[in-house]
Formats: structure tokens, C-alpha cells, sequence
């Protein structure tokens, strides 16, 4: 295996030495990428292209003119449209639709000289936990193949796992760029709602999907997200102000920070054993390091879940009307007229878990629940954001557990999917309220399965979060 780069400064400073080209880099992770097939992590590699890219940059790089992200080799999601490609979401009903127009992050990644590689697998149209919902079969997790990567960005960080690309950029909607990451041993960070571009991203749940980065390195996050971020014609939901220099601005916080756990979390009967040990000795290592450490209670913990999944049903239920075997995708072969080219295009193009969500998101939506429901869920949508910024204006961040359990079985989302949804209880609170969150690798034993933890932070407080992710990780 060619030697891992846990930052783009050390692939640069390589470059610049002669040491490396990108086209050597390229071809080192299609190797990877191959010799890796099993893991099912990428839908599409784009070899040929990758290649011819990466002779570009080298030229660029000799004659003074390459981007900021020259040497850095990605993958997408495949829900993110990158023009003259395949964007299926992982699901049939949009097998073989090829992208028309670029989304704006993956115009800006290009015009920084970022190589990429290839499209990742993903749970189909980003609905899931563990990414086992793909038409194109699960993906697995390369430190043990007998269990999920985590979802829904799980070909994603399978993908930097596996040491198959450097970064990846995928999707955050109720966790599934941090959640992934915790299962696979990486860096997952969720910017905060508005803060990257939605244009060209399939959509899931409108106002919660969020451009997330799944990386190594601190460094990297905070240098794709000073890339991608910023104003965007397209994208009506961004906050207008300036993007911040969060590459040149970041450093390790030495100024004493005061933290809250919340006790909820740390007290839940489902909490693996290991990952509650690993919480904490973070705490008592935050305190030794000078800072404040306190626990609070957040009595909402328990409907945080319901919540999310009744708005993002709801949601998801209007954004995959569009879905009709009319318009593009696929249609079904069986179909006579417009109304069984509705129905057996929708009910044949969609796979189990999409179906479910439709119909569970029409039944919140129809005239005689949506009070009920819908309303409700929106009215504890704001108490827990109310909540949570209550907490965030005593604190700096809120620490908790990513995930209750490390990776778990390949199959047990089939036997019951509410366990599944479980997995977000961490997770989904960062979404509900709109703030940034990062899940940071612990070390592990040896052979032990790897897991994350997570801090929160304010709305946009971007530049703070990263800075303290910095001295987190330098605790252990």
C-alpha cells in the first residue's frame, strides 16, 4: 500500500519537494480503489478523467498557477451532480440519469485544482444509517467487513477509510456525514445550516440537508469548507456574509473553554459501555487541561428522534413527488397510462425504506394528521433549537457520544428498522437546531472497533468549533 497522507500539507510540501506528482497520487488511490472493490464504497470511478486531471494539475503546478486544492484527490456522494455524470442517488429510479449542470461546490472544488476521483455509494437518496438501503447493495466497513460503514454518506468515508481518495465530501441531513465518520475512524463535520450551497445536491429534507467533509485531518475540513462556503445565487437558504479564512485562522484553542455534557446522554441504558468510558475520560481530560466541564439536562433527548423523522417523512415525502416515471429516471416497461406510469414507475423505482418514508411523510402531510403530526413536530423542532441555544449561550460546546454503539451487523436494519433510527439520537439534535457539529476519532485499542464523539457549537461559530476539534484531539 503507498504511503497515507493524513493532511494536504504533507501532499504538498511532497510536491513542491519533487518527491510526488498528482498523477502518481491518482494512481495509488484507483489502485486502492481496485484492490478495494469488494467494500462496494464507489458507484462510479472516473479513472480515466481522474488521470487526465491530475497530468493537468502537475503542469499547473510547475508553471506557479495550481490551485489551493491541487494534490488533494476526493470522492462525491452520489447524490451531489457533477456535470456530463451519472447522479442516481443510489436508487434505480434514477439509474442512468446523467447530470446536466455542476452543483456549486463541485465548481468551486474544480476551480481550486481538486481531483475527483470517483461517485461513493450511498443509502438511496440518502436515507439511512448504515448505508444498507443503496439499490447497489451495502457498503462495507474495511475494519471489519462484516458490518455497516455507517449512513448515509457510508461509501464516503469507506472510501478515505480505505485510503481510496484523501477527502470526501458528502451529505449531512441527521447525521450522515459525523456518523459514518465515527464508524470509520474519521473526521465528520456538518457546517451550520446555510453555510454551504445546496444547488446541484439531491434533495432529501430541504431544511436540513447540509454539504458535509469527511476527512483526516482538521486542516483539511477547515480548507474545503473555506472553499465551498459562501454566497450562491442558487441556494436562497445561505447567509450572506463573508466567508471566514478558517485555513489561515485555525489553530489549537489554548484558552480555557467551559463545556456541557448533557446528563441525558451520558445516562441512556443503550450507551455502549466503551463509548461511555471514552466520554468520560474525555471530560476528566478536559477538565486536567484547565477547561470547565459540566454536565446539563436536555429533557428533550427522547424526541429528538421522533421529531426529526416526522419532518424530514414530511419532507422527503414533497421533495420525491418529482420522482413520477414522466420527467426523467426510470419508468416502468409495465406501464399503459399515465396513472400506472405513476404508480409501478414509483412503487418499482423505490426501494424499501424510500417507500416507507414517502408514504409514512404523505400520511403526516394528509388533511386529517398534519396538526397532529406535522405541526407538533415543528412546534418541538423550536423548543429543542430554544434548548440547545440556551445551553450554547452558557457554554462554548456541548459534548456528546456521535453514535450509542460502534459499527454494528451488516443485516440488522432489515430486522428492525426503528433500531436503525435510533442511531441518530446524538446526532439529530446539531440538525434540528440548525448548529455545526463534528464527530472526532477516539484511539482505540488495537483491534477494536472504531468510534467518535461529537461537539456542537453555535450557529456559525465554525471557526471556534475547529479551533477547539484541534485541541480535543491533542488531549489524548
Amino acid at each position: 500500500m503507498a504511503k497515507t497522507y493524513t493532511s494536504l500539507s504533507e501532499i504538498k510540501n511532497e510536491l513542491l519537494q519533487g518527491g510526488i506528482t498528482v498523477e502518481g497520487l491518482v494512481k495509488n488511490y484507483l489502485a486502492q480503489a481496485k484492490a478495494n472493490v469488494h467494500l462496494n464504497a464507489f458507484n462510479e470511478v472516473f479513472e480515466e478523467e481522474a488521470l487526465a486531471h491530475a497530468i493537468e494539475i502537475d503542469e499547473k503546478l510547475k508553471a506557479g498557477t495550481a490551485g489551493k486544492l491541487a494534490g488533494m484527490v476526493i470522492s462525491i456522494k452520489d447524490n451531489i451532480l457533477y456535470k456530463g455524470h451519472k447522479a442516481t442517488a443510489s436508487s434505480k429510479i434514477l439509474d442512468n440519469y446523467t447530470a446536466i449542470y455542476s452543483s456549486t461546490i463541485v465548481e468551486r472544488l474544480l476551480a481550486e485544482d481538486a481531483v475527483i476521483i470517483g461517485r461513493c455509494n450511498c443509502d438511496e437518496f440518502a436515507m439511512g444509517a448504515s448505508n444498507e438501503s443503496s439499490y447497489y447493495g451495502p457498503v462495507k466497513n474495511h475494519a471489519d467487513e462484516s458490518r455497516v460503514p455507517g449512513g448515509s454518506s457510508g461509501g464516503s468515508a469507506v472510501s478515505v477509510q480505505a485510503g481510496m481518495c484523501h477527502a470526501a465530501i458528502g451529505t449531512d441531513t441527521g447525521g450522515s456525514v459525523r456518523q459514518p465518520a465515527s464508524f470509520c475512524n474519521a473526521i465528520g463535520f456538518k457546517p451550520t445550516y446555510g453555510r454551504i450551497s445546496r444547488h446541484g445536491i439531491i434533495a432529501y429534507a430541504s431544511s436540513f440537508d447540509q454539504v458535509g467533509t469527511i476527512t483526516n485531518s482538521i486542516e483539511d475540513a477547515a480548507l474545503l469548507l473555506e472553499i465551498m462556503a459562501g454566497k450562491d445565487a442558487f441556494d436562497s437558504t445561505l447567509i450572506q456574509a463573508e466567508v471566514p479564512a478558517y485555513s489561515t485562522e485555525l489553530k489549537a484553542e489554548t484558552a480555557p473553554k467551559k463545556i456541557a455534557y448533557l446528563r441525558e446522554a451520558l445516562e441512556r441504558p443503550g450507551l455502549d459501555p466503551q463509548i461511555k468510558d471514552a466520554l468520560l475520560k474525555s471530560i476528566e481530560d478536559l477538565k486536567a487541561a484547565g477547561h470547565t466541564v459540566e454536565p446539563v439536562s436536555f429533557e428533550y433527548l427522547d424526541y429528538v428522534v421522533p421529531t426529526y423523522y416526522i419532518l424530514t417523512m414530511a419532507e422527503a415525502s414533497s421533495n420525491l413527488a418529482r420522482y413520477d416515471g414522466v420527467h426523467y429516471g426510470y419508468r416502468s416497461p409495465k406501464a399503459t397510462d399515465l396513472m400506472s406510469t405513476y404508480k409501478l414507475s414509483r412503487s418499482e423505482g423505490f426501494g424499501v425504506e424510500v417507500k416507507r418514508r414517502i408514504m409514512l411523510g404523505t400520511f403526516i402531510l394528509s388533511a386529517g394528521y398534519y396538526d397532529a403530526y406535522y405541526t407538533k413536530a415543528q412546534k418541538m423542532r423550536r423548543l429543542i433549537r430554544e434548548k440547545t441555544e440556551e445551553i450554547l449561550d452558557n457554554c462554548d460546546f456541548i459534548l456528546t457520544p456521535t453514535a450509542p454503539e460502534p459499527a454494528y451487523k451488516l443485516g440488522r436494519e432489515e430486522k428492525d428498522p426503528v433500531v436503525a433510527y435510533l442511531a441518530d439520537i446524538f446526532t439529530v439534535q446539531a440538525s434540528l437546531s440548525g448548529m455545526p457539529a463534528i464527530s472526532l476519532p477516539v484511539k482505540v485499542e488495537k483491534d477494536a472497533l472504531p468510534f467518535g464523539l461529537q461537539l456542537v457549537a453555535k450557529r456559525f461559530a465554525e471557526q471556534e468549533l475547529l479551533n477547539f476539534s484541534k485541541t480535543f484531539l491533542n488531549l489524548s
